[in-house]
């Protein structure tokens, strides 16, 4: 993995991505009101995918936040969560769920939990493979988690069905956008043989500001519009 200074260059990835010519919509199809639910990743919140949120609202989709402040819930809460207000506020159109990181594990668990919710999934930088196969300080910040939520509930784990989903085949359209200098996640944690992969390069915090992980997520919005 490499050294995690390297996700400083994720302010380079957003001035890059403000300049690109996707950014301004070149190449990106007309979202015509189609819901796309953004979930953020581990200890972030709805604001770290505003840049993204602004794009796709330009483009005519209607963007979605997941409620989440900051993610350090529970898997299987926040998945009921984010579900509902889908149910709510998508009017009975299947969303698109595009996930940064532990945001994309959680789109990915809810879309094998209720399919006839979601129309795809995108993941950024989630490691659908091998959750565990992190950087030592995002184990820990892991391992603290679980504690809190073992304290807060008791010893059972209420993840273990949502982890269990997340290992069995997906049930709708699924892609992994993936960088092989991701300081954060393994790139191998976000291969599996049966979910497509592409490459994007970058950071890991930068994928969501990342210009061709946009130009990707534009073809695949194209390609199931």
């Amino acid at each position: 993995m490499p050294p995690v200074w390297l996700e400083g260059r994720a302010w380079l990835e957003s001035a890059q991505l403000l300049r690109d010519p996707v950014y301004a919509g070149v190449g990106v199809p007309a979202g015509n009101g189609r819901p796309v639910m953004l979930i953020p990743g581990l200890l972030a919140g709805d604001v770290s995918l505003d840049l993204m949120r602004r794009w796709l609202k330009r483009a005519g989709f209607r963007p979605l936040r997941s409620g989440i402040n900051i993610n350090v819930e529970a898997s299987s809460v926040l998945v009921e969560r984010i579900a509902e207000r889908i149910r709510v506020r998508a009017n009975g159109t299947k969303a698109i769920i595009i996930g940064q990181s532990r945001g994309g594990s959680l789109g990915f668990g809810l879309a094998q939990r209720y399919p006839e919710l979601v129309e795809r999934v995108i993941t950024m930088g989630t490691p659908l493979a091998d959750p565990l196969d992190i950087h030592p300080s995002t184990m820990a910040a892991v391992h603290g988690l679980r504690l809190v939520h073992t304290l807060r509930r008791g010893p059972r784990d209420i993840d273990d069905a949502f982890d269990l989903s997340v290992s069995q085949p997906p049930k709708v359209p699924t892609t992994s956008l993936y960088s092989r200098t991701d300081g954060i996640v393994s790139w191998r944690a976000c291969l599996r043989p049966d979910i497509e992969a592409i490459e994007v390069g970058g950071s890991h915090v930068g994928m969501a500001v990342n210009r061709n992980a946009y130009r990707e997520i534009a073809r695949l919005l194209q390609d199931h519009g």
